[in-house]
């Protein structure tokens, strides 16, 4: 009889579904609402940020270099007066913030940034990388 019995484990499907609630739903809420950042490289000479701020104004960013890093940051706030409804303003804001450490050889006084269609870019010129000199190698004669 005892063999017949199987043990109960309360917790079997509490990963699945962490999971699938929390992975995945939430992931796809949240799609679209975040602000997403490329960073990449044209050609080993340019650095590139990209980071997309729908419904942000160009004088609520800021672009900053602090020592090494390059540090966005954006505000909005936004205020609604309703004059039918009983509340007397309705105020939402939202922010953004990334800090990146930039290679030694960025040249961070030609930094450059533009804002077009909800997307700043900004560029950080590379300086040329000294190649590696190669050493022949010699036979020592007796």
């Amino acid at each position: 009889m005892a063999k017949d019995l199987a043990r109960f484990d309360p917790f079997a499907g509490l990963e699945a579904f962490r999971r699938d609630f929390f992975d995945e739903h939430l992931l796809r809420s949240l799609h679209g609402k975040i602000p997403t950042t490329d960073v990449y490289t044209e050609d080993d000479k340019t650095l590139v940020v990209e980071a997309h701020l729908p419904n942000f104004e160009q004088k609520n960013i800021m672009v900053n270099i602090d020592d090494d890093n390059l540090v966005i940051q954006a505000e909005r706030h936004e205020t609604d007066q309703d004059k039918k409804k009983k509340y007397i303003t309705r105020e939402t804001s939202s922010s953004f913030y990334r800090s990146f450490i930039l290679p030694d050889h960025a040249d961070k006084a030609e930094v450059s940034a533009d804002f077009n269609d909800g997307v700043l870019k900004v560029t950080v010129p590379l300086k040329a990388v000294a190649t590696p000199r190669k050493i022949s190698i010699g036979t020592r004669t007796t």
